[in-house]
């Protein structure tokens, strides 16, 4: 089962579902921003993603993320998850899940290996 976690006000987000549903892959869709992920959920996706930390998991040019310092070095993992966890508009979108793989739809195509 192939899933998006998605914002409709995202334009790579729009385009990376429009690619999946073009390739004929009804996803499940996720709004992240309705229902964000916990802690737990977060952690599985950093692992299938391949990152080592949540801070790539962040969109660092969000004002909110200066806001709250989350580029400091003195961050901890567990602080950095929190801050997910708190403000699901910093998770970095579209993410796109198929079994134990994720990719980041930046660009669009760069899901299209783990489909």
């Amino acid at each position: 089962m192939v899933a998006i976690y998605h914002n409709p006000r995202c334009s790579k987000s729009r385009e990376t579902l429009a690619l999946l549903i073009a390739r004929g892959i009804e996803p499940e869709v996720v709004l992240y921003l309705e229902t964000p992920p916990d802690r737990e959920i977060l952690q599985i996706l950093l692992k299938k993603l391949g990152m080592t930390s949540a801070r790539q998991l962040m969109r660092n040019k969000e004002d909110l993320y200066k806001a709250l310092a989350l580029g400091e070095a003195d961050k901890s993992e567990s602080e950095l998850i929190n801050a997910l966890v708190a403000n699901p508009r910093l998770l970095e979108r579209p993410i796109v899940i198929n079994g134990e793989q994720a990719r980041l739809g930046r660009p669009p195509e760069a899901v299209l290996d783990i489909l």
